[in-house]
């Protein structure tokens, strides 16, 4: 279609006040087609606010020192503007950079940032600010705020970066009694832990590491004296893994593993170097060393880390930083040499860097498309930001640190990720989970089997998440690549929350599951039932063809009153290249990708969804613009005969996949 008068400056210009950003026509991925349609029916355009800068730009190889000076560059800068935004810690602004400040870990973060860049910096004053004071005011109004959790655990860490003994740590020489008494009751761990049950209070065990680390870094500090509880929350803590665990369930017995089980491993490792606690730290090795060959095999080629679960976005970013500059500090469990490692750091800050907001000094994460988990509020946007300050500078000084010491003044922008293809049991047993890991040239995705925050959240389905082209609308219900079936007594199933049987090829090329409970819409995670309904699922690999055949029987007949499934898609234009089969080509700036669903024993309805500014258009990096959708109605399954259906996804880079490459079989 060709563009009205006029046409180029409107969608340049909308783009722009979308994306936050100049204008940039590499950027402007969205269907001139569409764009205009939403213009004119007033419902907003779709460009693509991609962070990641465009990969011919990019430099082959990093200096050490210039991305030292860049990272500590832009901390001087930010930090300076946003502690000069600050008018008063009592009462605390609402908002700062017109970014709110009110959700939980909010000043914490702040907090930890602080201390953080001054550790990082060697500096005590910032402009006109000193550090400590700052640190300590902070703490105080955590306090009258009744902070627990991340905000203590914050708190304590910022304490130390100020040195570990209190009688010559400036911000505790900074306080009167009454402040420091205050302080002590701000870091009380027994606020969210309960010692006698050895519990946290009505929360995920993850915050059983973070508990561990709260008493242990207070006990190195002095400000507790209590030895017993320090050793009963460390080793409570470890419970996962001194069994012989290498992954935590977040939330047992449902099996929700996801990037928490990294955290998880690094929080008690920490603890227990804090607690000085050898056996804590003999037993959570094996882990680590696993998790982080996990991880090596997750990232991305722009650094992003866990591609499923509830963390995502710019919290993923952020993992790959802190993670880095673990394995900096920790060189036994680093799955590849620090220079590979360092391109990971590099590519997660470049992305981090152009995510964030030069006029606005905040981070994008609430820009046109981008979707976030419901406990990231407005409330906790500027929260957001800082943490990438603090966590941004702890990494960094670990990570120049090794660097300097290891002697690396350079290494490659670009990660080296060898070709992977395994699957990982994160358990085994009645209810197995695990991940399939792929990692073939232009092809790879990761393919988690375990269970969500809710049943049938598609950012935990058994789906190849971070597929290329492909990205789930973040914390949605939605059949993302794994279909729902509506009964006729009106529950809604779904094959996920695990499986019963999961049985992996020996070499890693395909992966066949089954369920016979499935999980049920609306209820809790977890929770299955058994429909008589039988699903096995077999996943096929051939080169960049990706297929996914699924057998459902009965055990008596029945009427499915709905069967639909969707591929919610980054691409901006769809083609359809119809013949003996409908083929739907989705196609981004980068990737082309080829969809059609064959062999089916029923009936389909195709249809294509231009999602707008919908929750089901929010990406965690970027809209998800245009869903294919397949859907049947009345559904009849005859008594224990089966009844097959397949999906095939062919990827290429852009411009590559035309009419004579989907012919093929």
């Amino acid at each position: 279609m060709d563009s009205p008068p006029g046409f180029e400056e409107i969608e340049s210009a909308v783009a722009a006040a979308l994306c936050r950003r100049t204008p940039n026509r590499s950027d402007l991925m969205m269907s001139k087609t569409f764009l205009f349609t939403f213009i004119l029916f007033l419902t907003g355009s779709l460009p693509v606010c991609n962070a990641q800068p465009a990969r011919s730009t990019a430099p082959v190889t990093i200096e050490t020192s210039s991305l030292n000076k860049e990272v500590t560059d832009f901390l001087d800068r930010e930090m300076a503007a946003h502690l000069n935004d600050i008018k008063s810690y009592d009462p605390a602004p609402d908002k700062v950079f017109a970014a709110g400040t009110t959700g939980e870990y909010t000043w914490g973060s702040f907090m930890n940032a602080v201390g953080a860049y001054a550790a990082l910096t060697g500096k005590r004053t910032l402009g006109t600010h000193d550090l400590a004071r700052e640190v300590g005011q902070i703490g105080l109004l955590e306090y009258r705020l009744k902070g627990t959790r991340f905000s203590q655990l914050y708190g304590v860490l910022a304490l130390r970066f100020f040195g570990r003994d209190l009688n010559t740590n400036p911000v505790w020489q900074g306080l009167n009694e009454e402040q420091r008494k205050q302080w002590r009751q701000f870091l009380d761990v027994s606020a969210f832990y309960d010692p006698k049950t050895q519990q946290v209070i009505n929360l995920p065990e993850n915050y059983l590491g973070v508990a561990a680390r709260i008493a242990s870094v207070s006990y190195q500090l002095g400000l507790t004296k209590d030895r017993a509880l320090v050793d009963g929350v460390t080793t409570r803590a470890a419970r996962p893994f001194t069994n012989g665990g290498i992954y935590s369930d977040d939330a047992p017995p449902t099996g929700r593993f996801d990037r928490y089980s990294n955290e998880y491993a690094r929080f008690v490792w920490e603890a227990a170097e804090a607690a000085e606690r050898k056996d804590i730290l003999d037993a959570v090795r094996p882990s680590l060393k696993e998790q982080m060959r996990l991880w090596w095999d997750l990232v991305l080629p722009d650094g992003y880390g866990y591609a499923w679960g509830r963390s995502m976005g710019v919290v993923s970013y952020m993992d790959t930083l802190e993670i880095v500059g673990f394995l900096a500090t920790h060189p036994e469990f680093r799955p590849a040499p620090l220079e590979q490692l360092a391109s990971a750091y590099y590519q997660a800050w470049r992305w981090l860097r152009n995510d964030y907001n030069d006029k606005s000094h905040v981070l994008s994460v609430f820009a046109f498309g981008r979707g976030n988990y419901a406990y990231i509020t407005r409330e906790r946007e500027w929260q957001q930001t800082v943490n990438f300050f603090g966590k941004g500078a702890l990494a960094h000084a670990r990570f120049m640190e090794a660097l300097n010491r290891e002697k690396i003044s350079a290494f490659p922008a670009e990660i080296t990720r060898p070709d992977v293809a395994r699957f990982v049991f994160f358990r085994k047993g009645e209810r197995p989970a695990g991940v399939w890991l792929v990692r073939q040239g232009p092809m790879y995705f990761t393919l988690p089997i375990t269970t969500g925050t809710k049943p049938g959240v598609a950012d935990y389905l058994p789906a190849p998440q971070g597929l290329p082209g492909f990205a789930n609308p973040v914390e949605q219900v939605y059949p993302s690549l794994v279909p729902f079936l509506e009964l006729a007594d009106g529950r809604v199933i779904v094959a996920t929350d695990g499986a019963d049987e999961i049985e992996p090829a020996a070499d890693g090329k395909s992966l066949r599951a089954v369920w016979r409970r499935w999980a049920l819409v609306g209820s809790k995670a977890g929770q299955l039932v058994d429909p008589h309904i039988t699903s096995e699922v077999v996943w096929r690999l051939d080169g960049t063809t990706l297929t996914r055949d699924e057998t459902l029987k009965s055990a008596e007949t029945i009427v499915v009153r709905r069967w639909w499934v969707a591929a919610p898609s980054t691409a901006d234009k769809n083609e359809v290249l119809a013949g003996r089969q409908r083929w739907d080509i989705l196609r981004t700036s980068d990737w082309s990708v080829g969809v059609v669903a064959v062999k089916t024993d029923w009936p389909l309805e195709i249809s294509l969804l231009a999602t707008g500014d919908t929750p089901l258009g929010r990406g965690a990096r970027g809209p998800v613009p245009l869903h294919l959708i397949y859907e049947s109605r009345d559904l009849r399954l005859t008594a224990n005969r089966d009844a097959h259906w397949r999906l095939i996804m062919r990827v290429a880079p852009a411009g590559q996949l035309d009419r004579t490459q989907i012919a093929r079989p």
